[in-house]
């Protein structure tokens, strides 16, 4: 049994020619294999018994030789994959689980029965050109050059990939690798191995983008420095499946998305800081910033979209008014276009950021700078700490949004961020407490937020109408204001309800 530890990286036709000489200039000595011509083939059951089980089943023939592979349920983090690998001789093209190790299967796991219901589900054809780096610390890193194709019921997918595997010594020249490469450009961290990508074509399964933040999944005998693992890891695999969901399908909704993705690692640093020294953060939180920076116009597009929207009641009143329509096409003109924004994704300042955020997290460089303090908060149960964030942030909304004061719409506006903030404390640790209280105290927060959402598309519009001298406007401004007026009566309703509710971790 092997556990591979490996990176792997999606990458362009053009990147290809600079892969050699790249690890020329990296290694002590360099070993070139032939190419090879891999044939693949993936089994599981009609129910997908195996993929449920988050394992993979292959069978691969080169050079008049096969062999069959069990991958089994490993860890993800920012490209960085761990599975146990287990790889064993096969004289036919039919894989046969019982030629494995017998305990190395999940509990109570039908063997015979999966193993007579086994067929292909899809294949792989590529040729992969591999070397071996030795380095001047004496590790071993063998480096994949895969170009082919999946294929599944009669369609067809392109493999254009990198992957890099520790097969001995330091991670930390793995990474010093990677570093190497991300300095070409179109180059991204893969989430997705060609077997999950099999599975989503076979299975005629998109990826699609979430429609909101989930939250952790956390157990309450986690400790703190435990929930900070678990936060970071669901913060980076977000950010990371919502940018493959934009070179996929690319919207501003996957984008914004993306955004929260960031601002949830970001709040873990600060939800954690009992454990994670502001100096040991500092370069991420700055290129977090950074990213958050770069797409602050996805805010103002959605709003955009919505109000131009033929199904939406703003379209029919813009219609109206020409001089207004002017100023949003030059709007939409000014924004970056989509080659642009995938551009930033195959960046070396981006994959930089993610491939930091992925050491970070792996080597768990937060531990370098503690103290005997920071070693007892990180051993302390998350769920004894859990209410006193969530108290601490309650005391808050109720002086940002006191129940005695009403609140115009420009009070809700100016405190979106830190609404905002307090639901993300809640994405992190909710998962601790029971979900029916929890939902039920969390959804008009929630609709207070898209409340607060809809006012911002109408201040926008509002001040985009007040910029012109055009007539017509003069009606869109009351029915501005009267919608806002309108809503912030129905927001007002739902904070002084959810001012009076007893808190779920209380």
């Amino acid at each position: 049994m092997d556990t591979e530890i490996e990176l792997k990286f999606l990458v362009s036709d053009t990147v290809i020619t600079h892969i050699p000489g790249l690890i020329t200039q990296f290694g002590k000595r360099i070993t070139n294999f032939p190419a090879r011509n891999l044939l693949n083939a993936y089994f599981d059951t009609p129910n997908r018994e195996l993929r449920a089980l988050d394992i993979g089943l292959r069978t691969r023939c080169c050079d008049g030789e096969c062999e069959q592979t069990i991958k089994l349920a490993g860890e993800v983090v920012g490209g960085l994959h761990q599975r146990p690998e287990y790889n064993v001789a096969l004289s036919g093209n039919r894989p046969d689980l019982e030629a494995f190790p017998a305990n190395i299967w999940p509990h109570g796991m039908q063997i015979s029965a999966i193993n007579q219901s086994l067929y292909p589900i899809f294949s792989t054809n590529f040729i992969r050109r591999t070397w071996l780096v030795e380095t001047e610390n004496g590790s071993e890193i063998e480096v994949v050059l895969d170009k082919g194709e999946v294929s599944a019921s009669g369609q067809h997918l392109g493999i254009c990939e990198v992957e890099m595997e520790l097969k001995k010594g330091h991670r930390s020249d793995i990474f010093a690798l990677a570093k190497q490469l991300i300095q070409c450009s179109e180059v991204r961290l893969g989430l997705y191995s060609k077997a999950a990508r099999g599975y989503m074509l076979a299975d005629h399964k998109p990826l699609k983008a979430d429609n909101y933040i989930n939250y952790v999944p956390l157990t309450n005998d986690m400790t703190q420095e435990q929930a900070l693992i678990a936060c970071l890891n669901y913060g980076i695999r977000f950010v990371q499946k919502h940018e493959q969901c934009y070179f996929e399908d690319a919207k501003f909704k996957t984008l914004k998305l993306m955004m929260d993705g960031i601002a949830l690692i970001r709040h873990t640093f600060w939800l954690f800081e009992a454990i994670v020294d502001k100096q040991a953060t500092e370069h991420l939180r700055q290129e977090l910033k950074w990213f958050l920076h770069t797409f602050s116009w996805v805010e103002g597009a959605i709003q955009i979209k919505t109000f131009t929207s033929k199904k939406h009641a703003y379209y029919k009143k813009i219609s109206k008014a020409p001089s207004l329509n002017a100023v949003i096409e030059d709007i939409r003109e000014q924004r970056p276009r989509i080659a642009s924004i995938k551009a930033i994704f195959q960046s070396p300042r981006y994959n930089n950021l993610i491939l930091a955020l992925t050491t970070f997290l792996v080597d768990k460089s937060w531990r370098t700078a503690w103290s005997a303090q920071n070693v007892q908060a990180a051993e302390l149960k998350v769920i004894d700490i859990a209410a006193d964030l969530f108290e601490k942030d309650w005391q808050e909304m109720q002086t940002l949004l006191p129940l005695e004061r009403a609140l115009t719409a420009q009070d809700y506006l100016a405190q979106k961020n830190e609404l905002q903030r307090n639901l993300l404390s809640g994405a992190c640790l909710g998962s601790l407490f029971a979900s029916t209280k929890r939902d039920e105290y969390r959804s008009p927060w929630f609709d207070i937020v898209e409340g607060i959402d809809e006012l911002g598309t109408l201040d926008y519009l509002q001040r985009l109408s007040e910029q012109q001298s055009d007539d017509a406007l003069a009606n869109i401004q009351v029915w501005l204001a009267q919608k806002t007026e309108n809503l912030v009566a129905a927001m007002e309703q739902s904070r002084q309800v959810t001012l009076k509710q007893t808190p779920y971790w209380r």
